[in-house]
Order: structure tokens, then C-alpha cells, then sequence
């Protein structure tokens, strides 16, 4: 019988594995960088030209920076593309160095990631947990981003649902990558979510279940000065999408926000990814055409 290092070997193994067939499935033409900052390396996918507006992704919770696989081609025809392992999460960055604790922490290891990546201003966007991230990080360096777009975010503009904090409690009490599939197939039922990108978050679940997450209070977005798209899932079960979306018209009234109605929290990004990516396209693009209408006068 294998003792405990060996399993863990194994389930290492198990899970760079599928991360490592999801990253096949990205754009030819994908570049693997790591960046050193002093909370650790943090690795990240770059996918498109190399002189466009950098086009910062923060994965949800357990995701992976390899998630975005299908929207880094449609992202990256006018962006360059840089999807981030966040540190202390599952995946390829690696922590050492400074401990990474608090808010001020990650907002510090944000900061030196998009030095070393020699990127002093971007567009930020975030799913879920990473949503928080980067209106956390839009609110902290309010001149390093150009325009933000918010997936769904956590912890943003409403609180969780009880009933899914409930349903959630089982996988982070006794992590199995069969509860966490079992949790994941609930909620998305009735979405064309990826099965491979399922399996990682399963395994990343019951690999990982130490992962040291940075939480924080829930911004004021009042202050938000950055034009920012607000993508909510109409059956998202991690809130009340309606709550969300009334919450945010009235915390940042110039936010442009939508709903996806048929989808869930966990089905963003891989269900539907050409209509997230088209309303992203189509709000960066905007941003872009205000710039130039100047010089065009």
C-alpha cells in the first residue's frame, strides 16, 4: 500500500497532468513565463502580439490561469493576453520569499508581477475570486488600469448566498476530488461547462487543499474611476444575480453591466466563451475608438 508521500506524489502528478491538457489546448503560438516577484514565482500564459495592450486574467478560485483556453485566441487578436497562476492558488506559480497574507500583500505582489512582466498599464479581468482581485487591485493602483471587466465577481457588490456557502462547506471541510466534481456538476447543470477544466478543479480541490488564499473585506467600489463591464450569471448560485447587478449600478452608476441569463457561476469562462468574448471585445474595443477619436478629429 502507498504510504502518504507517495499518494501525494501521485495526486501531484495526477493533477499537472490535466493542467497540462488544458494548456494544449490553448492558441498555437503560447509562451510559459515566469515572472519573479518577492512573494514567489508566479507563472503566466501569454498568448498575442507582443505590443498590444496587455490584457490582464485573474482566475476564479482553484481554476488556474489554463482555464481561459478558449478565449485566449478571440482575446488575443488585438491584446496581448496574460492569463496569471495566482500565487499561494493551484498551478504552476510557486510561493517563497515574503509570506503573502493579507490584501496588501497580493495588491504588493500585483504590483511587481506587472513590473517584471514591464507592463505599467493594463486591463484587468477577473472571475470570481479573481474579480475581487482586480477591482481590489483597480481601486489600488487606479493609474495601472485602463479598463476593468468583472466576471461574476465574489465578495464585490453582494454578499454569498447562505445556501451556497452551505453546499459548499462539504468540499472544504473533507476535500475529495469526487465531492467537488459532485459540487461542480450541481452548479452547472443545464451549462456546456468543460468537462476537462471540471476534472482540474476537482483534482486541484483534493491536491490542494492547504492552498493559502488571501481574503479580504469587500471594496468600496465607490471610488472606482476605471470604465469597468460587469458580466453577472443569471443563475449564479454564489449570489443573487439581480441583487448584484442593482447593487452595482448604484455603487459605480457609469458601470456597464449585463447578465448572461443562462449561466452559472462556475460555468464562466468555458461555457458560451464566444458571447463572453464578443461583449469583452466589444467594451475593450470602446475604450480603444475613445482614444483615437482625438487624433481622427
Amino acid at each position: 500500500m502507498p504510504n502518504d508521500e507517495e499518494l501525494a506524489v501521485t495526486g501531484s502528478q495526477e493533477f499537472f497532468a490535466a493542467y497540462d491538457a488544458l494548456l494544449a489546448r490553448w492558441p498555437a503560438g503560447t509562451t510559459e513565463i515566469d515572472v519573479p516577484t518577492p512573494y514567489g514565482t508566479t507563472r503566466v500564459h501569454a498568448y498575442g502580439p507582443a505590443d498590444a495592450t496587455p490584457l490582464l486574467l485573474l482566475h476564479g478560485g482553484g481554476s488556474t490561469g489554463a482555464v481561459w483556453f478558449a478565449n485566449a485566441r478571440a482575446l488575443g487578436a488585438r491584446h496581448r493576453v496574460l492569463a496569471v497562476d495566482i500565487l499561494g492558488d493551484a498551478g504552476r506559480s510557486t510561493r517563497r520569499g515574503r509570506p503573502l497574507r493579507t490584501t496588501a500583500d497580493l495588491m504588493d505582489w500585483l504590483d511587481a508581477l506587472l513590473n517584471g512582466l514591464g507592463a505599467s498599464r493594463v486591463h484587468l479581468l477577473g472571475h470570481s475570486y479573481g474579480g475581487w482581485i482586480a477591482l481590489t487591485y483597480a481601486l489600488h493602483a487606479a493609474r495601472r488600469v485602463d479598463r476593468l471587466v468583472l466576471l461574476d465577481p465574489t465578495q464585490c457588490f453582494a454578499g454569498y448566498r447562505p445556501s451556497f456557502l452551505l453546499r459548499s462547506l462539504p468540499v472544504l471541510v473533507r476535500p475529495t476530488a469526487a465531492r467537488a466534481l459532485a459540487f461542480l456538476d450541481r452548479e452547472t447543470a443545464g451549462t456546456d461547462t468543460d468537462p476537462e477544466w471540471k476534472r482540474l478543479y476537482a483534482l486541484a480541490a483534493s491536491r490542494f487543499p492547504d492552498r493559502g488564499l488571501v481574503v479580504g473585506r469587500r471594496p468600496d467600489p465607490a471610488a472606482l474611476g476605471a470604465p469597468v463591464l460587469v458580466l453577472l450569471a443569471g443563475r449564479s448560485g454564489a449570489h443573487d444575480a439581480a441583487k448584484a447587478a442593482a447593487r452595482a449600478r448604484r455603487a459605480v452608476p457609469h458601470a456597464r453591466i449585463e447578465t448572461l441569463a443562462d449561466l452559472t457561476h462556475f460555468a464562466l469562462p468555458t461555457a458560451a466563451p464566444a458571447e463572453i468574448d464578443r461583449r469583452v471585445a466589444d467594451f475593450l474595443a470602446a475604450g480603444e475608438e475613445a482614444v483615437a477619436a482625438p487624433d481622427e478629429a
